[in-house]
């Protein structure tokens, strides 16, 4: 998991939010209501949107956010986990302490945990 939870507000503009991943080097923000986690905006997302031919400058992350996310605790067992994006074709998946996201786990990061488990 990585603690590293890059959030935005679901007014922000689609290509604020894009520039703002690529400049991180991450593949998703959390998009965050008042204290709530209503969204989470990911790199497929931002493709949609630049596919559809919206005017990005103008677009909400909102309106193309997906809604209501799967989210997992932080001791959520790393098979359970691989199972559940493999399920539902997720690339990332916010982690939630009660009301506050604390982290995102990513494919990424199971891939590599399941590479040191082999390897050590």
């Amino acid at each position: 998991m990585s603690g590293k939870v890059f959030s935005v507000t679901p007014a922000q503009p689609v290509t604020e939010v894009a520039k703002v991943m690529v400049q991180g080097r991450v593949g998703s923000a959390m998009v965050i209501d008042g204290p709530w986690l209503v969204g989470i905006f990911t790199e497929r997302d931002a493709l949609r949107a630049a596919a559809s031919g919206a005017d990005l400058n103008a677009a909400s992350v909102k309106d193309w956010m997906t809604k209501d996310p799967v989210t997992v605790s932080p001791d959520m067992d790393t098979d359970e986990a691989t199972a559940l994006m493999a399920t539902h074709g997720f690339r990332h998946l916010p982690v939630v302490d009660g009301d506050a996201v604390v982290g995102v786990v990513s494919l990424r990061d199971l891939l590599s945990t399941r590479i040191r488990r082999r390897s050590g």
